[in-house]
């Protein structure tokens, strides 16, 4: 009656300042189930960071080619050098019948939606804009010039809720664990995926 379970494939993203790498980390600490997807890119590796672990190390032009045989389910330049989800390892993960999460932004979110729709798509929104501006402001590191241009995009941001499966607000770290994790109890339930 039923059949294997597959791991699901969790998006998290949502505008810049929201909160997603501290949720992603809580979230990871509290729940030994979801393993965190590990990205490729083509910077070289920081002290201590290791091959595989926290990400996978390409050259340029071996990132090039997985880019040309579509091996990566999302990618983009940044600061001259390339990051992205390497494919094999998200389904191998998942075939596994192991979660996984991808931390992204939302231009990353629309790429994956599109290569992978049965993801479970979640996006993490502050109370208010006018929060986001504080959390933007107290974290000190950005000039006003630099402020603004992030809301102005958040606001764009904002309007692509409507391709998420779910919204989640980010107005305290715990609520907003608690409620992903209920989320993905909820969607390990759904009856197409435990039926054949």
């Amino acid at each position: 009656m039923f059949t294997k379970r597959r791991g699901l494939l969790l998006v998290l993203s949502g505008p810049a300042g929201v909160g997603k790498g501290t949720v992603c980390a809580a979230l990871r600490a509290q729940t030994t189930e979801i393993e965190y997807s590990v990205s490729a890119t083509t910077r070289a590796p920081r002290e201590g960071e290791v091959d595989g672990v926290n990400y996978f190390f390409k050259s340029r032009e071996a990132f090039e080619r997985m880019i040309s045989a579509g091996e990566l389910l999302e990618w983009a330049e940044y600061v001259g050098n390339y990051y992205g989800t390497p494919r094999s390892y998200v389904e191998q993960t998942l075939d596994s019948g192991q979660d996984i999460i991808l931390e992204i932004e939302v231009q990353g979110a629309r790429k994956v939606r599109a290569a992978f729709p049965e993801g479970v798509f979640i996006f993490l929104a502050p109370p208010s804009l006018q929060e986001l501006r504080n959390r933007i402001v107290n974290r000190g590191t950005e000039t006003e010039d630099v402020i603004n241009e992030r809301m102005n995009v958040a606001e764009d941001e904002l309007e692509l809720m409507s391709m998420y499966d779910y919204v989640v607000e980010n107005d305290e770290v715990d609520r907003a664990v608690s409620r992903i994790q209920a989320i993905v109890t909820a969607e390990h339930c759904r009856r197409e995926r435990l039926t054949d």
